[in-house]
């Protein structure tokens, strides 16, 4: 896999769960927000780490790590990713998927697989404007819509979330994406915080104040929605 970063140690990433983090280079969205730009706009500017050095890691931690978090990026445009995460799985460790969810051929060959133990899916914003928080001025919605799917349908622990950008989204994106995941048990909103390598600048965190306004309207439909990131 192309491995651009890892992160030898995270009780954040897992939830419930000791592990460690690999970051995969390349993504097909171009988030102005992300805020992993260089893993996504000039990865090949950065040292790829070779398989062999995670799995060397892996294998002198085990016992003492719980699993590994692999996230992005986006983790699903990587040719071997299935062979990386049985290699994961063969060394007895949990694995949790970050992706955006366009690949939905590909989350549901891993899913079918049985190979992932935790997903996390990114949403970016009501259906309506997936075009305009990702990048992409012609993005066909429909493969988001059918992961979203197959995540609900699947049985499989996981959580949606969404990053909310002060001057990107409207209360109007959580009414509907309140009903597009109503009954859902995990979703959180992460307030956006400018690391200083996003794609886009300018960009402004929400207050507090208007992240709790976000949560109690997709609480509505989601009650054990949660806030990520505010105090």
């Amino acid at each position: 896999m192309i491995i651009k970063g890892l992160q030898k140690l995270t009780l954040l990433d897992y939830p419930g769960k000791v592990a460690c983090t690999v970051f995969t280079g390349w993504c097909n969205f171009r988030c102005p927000f992300c805020q992993n730009s260089e893993l996504v706009i000039s990865p090949a500017l950065n040292r790829t780490i070779p398989d062999r050095e995670i799995f060397d890691y892996l294998n002198k931690r085990s016992g003492m790590l719980d699993g590994i978090c692999i996230t992005g990026g986006e983790p699903l445009v990587q040719e071997d990713l299935i062979q990386f995460i049985e290699k994961c799985k063969q060394l007895g460790y949990l694995v949790k998927l970050d992706t955006n969810g366009y690949l939905s051929d590909k989350l549901a060959e891993i899913l079918y697989l049985g190979i992932v133990d935790y997903v996390a899916m990114d949403i970016k914003a009501a259906p309506e404007n997936y075009p305009r928080l990702t990048g992409v001025a012609d993005l066909d919605i429909k493969p988001i819509l059918e992961s979203v799917n197959l995540l609900k349908e699947c049985g499989l622990p996981h959580e949606f979330r969404t990053t909310v950008v002060g001057d990107m989204h409207t209360a109007d994106d959580f009414v509907k994406i309140a009903d597009w995941l109503e009954g859902e048990e995990k979703y959180f909103l992460q307030k956006f915080v400018d690391s200083g390598a996003i794609i886009e600048g300018g960009h402004k965190a929400p207050s507090d104040d208007t992240m709790r306004e976000y949560l109690e309207i997709v609480q509505k439909k989601i009650p054990g929605a949660e806030l990520r990131g505010v105090e």
